[in-house]
């Protein structure tokens, strides 16, 4: 091929590929639900970059545990030992680890400097599935985490460029606040096909605009007795939506948010049940408004209310919060500012305390553990 027409195809798919990452960024926005996203989100990447198989999840900003996912051949067979990997030995490029990083985004190449047989996940799990470079990102948005995606190659020399790499942290953004809006569609998916979930609408004076028939009922059960109040709406459902407006008067002016974005709070209701209410803001045909989704708190969303009913105190909960997200001794010890002594005693108390003797026991027992205290 003639150097001009090389130049020239070279430019046209440099513009194609341009085109692509901004369509790929638009449609972050256009209301899609978390799973239409991760479609949309890998069909135009793989029209930018090769890619022969992907793992891409929706997590918890809070405890970062994968909450909905895809995983394609041949990852799927394989995801027990994937998710041993991540809560087991150290390894490089954990999504924890990343989520930690300034820049939460690595590949196997670089963190193993070109030796791919450093890494146990490469060696033990990768290497048998004829796989090699994988392409790790945590899709962070508002200073939280709301996924992850892990892309990766055939076994072969030639891994993710350098170019490749600065496309995935240029749409990891846009993903990951595409992402946050589809749990709020989400919720509104669900109250109307399930009807298990109730939606209350505010406007900026905390004023009622609108509720469904499930959020009456869900109101029902928050009784007066439990909160006493002139207003026309139990306390919680002001104190999720002020909370929201005050992040965002905080952002307005540059100042650290006062909530760290947990918008959420768990409500016992008279049936003796736990309601998860928590506040987002969504934007629609009656301009900008505060949706309180109330709903039944999984085990999931109650865990620090599990970690509290098996007694333990206030130092071993936030040790057994960050076990839960597959912090290691180390980096627990440094998050709570104690020793590494201090963390294997508050360790070894917790663990007596659910009747385990690891760390992966722990996170299996809270995992499963019921919705409903006891």
């Amino acid at each position: 091929m003639p150097l001009q027409a090389y130049r020239c195809a070279v430019s046209n798919l440099g513009v194609v590929r341009h085109r692509q990452v901004a369509l790929l960024m638009e449609r972050c926005y256009v209301g899609l639900d978390a799973a239409a996203l991760r479609v949309e989100v890998l069909h135009r990447l793989r029209s930018v970059m090769s890619i022969d198989a992907a793992f891409f999840a929706s997590i918890d900003p809070v405890t970062l545990l994968f909450t909905t996912a895809v995983s394609e051949e041949p990852l799927r067979g394989a995801a027990a030992r994937f998710l041993d990997n991540e809560f087991g030995a150290p390894d490089v490029n954990r999504f924890v680890d990343l989520s930690l990083r300034p820049d939460p985004i690595g590949s196997l190449d670089a963190a193993t400097q070109g030796d791919r047989t450093a890494s146990v996940r490469y060696t033990d799990i990768m290497a048998p599935l004829g796989l090699g470079d994988e392409l790790r990102v945590v899709l962070r948005s508002r200073s939280h985490s709301w996924g992850v995606m892990c892309l990766h190659r055939s076994n072969a020399d030639a891994g993710f460029s350098e170019p490749e790499i600065a496309v995935l942290r240029r749409i990891a953004p846009h993903v990951a606040e595409g992402l946050r809006r589809a749990q709020v569609l989400d919720q509104l998916s669900r109250s109307s096909m399930m009807m298990d979930v109730g939606i209350v609408l505010l406007d900026d004076e905390l004023h009622l605009a609108s509720m469904n028939a499930v959020a009456e009922q869900w109101l029902a059960e928050m009784t007066e007795e439990d909160w006493p109040s002139p207003f026309e709406l139990p306390v919680p459902i002001y104190t999720v939506a002020a909370r929201l407006l005050a992040d965002e008067v905080a952002d307005t002016r540059g100042e650290p948010r006062p909530t760290q974005g947990r918008l959420e709070v768990r409500v016992r209701t008279a049936a003796g049940t736990w309601a998860s209410v928590r506040a987002s803001r969504i934007d629609g045909p009656s301009g900008r408004q505060i949706a309180v989704v109330i709903e039944s708190a999984s085990a999931q969303r109650l865990v620090s209310v599990l970690l509290a009913a098996r007694g333990l105190t206030p130092a071993q909960e936030r040790v057994a919060a960050l076990v839960l997200r597959g912090l290691t001794t180390r980096q627990i010890a440094a998050q709570a500012h104690i020793s590494a002594n201090t963390v294997q005693e508050h360790l070894t108390a917790i663990f007596e305390k659910f009747g385990v003797h690891s760390r992966r026991a722990l996170v299996t027992a809270v995992g499963t553990a019921p919705g409903t205290p006891t």
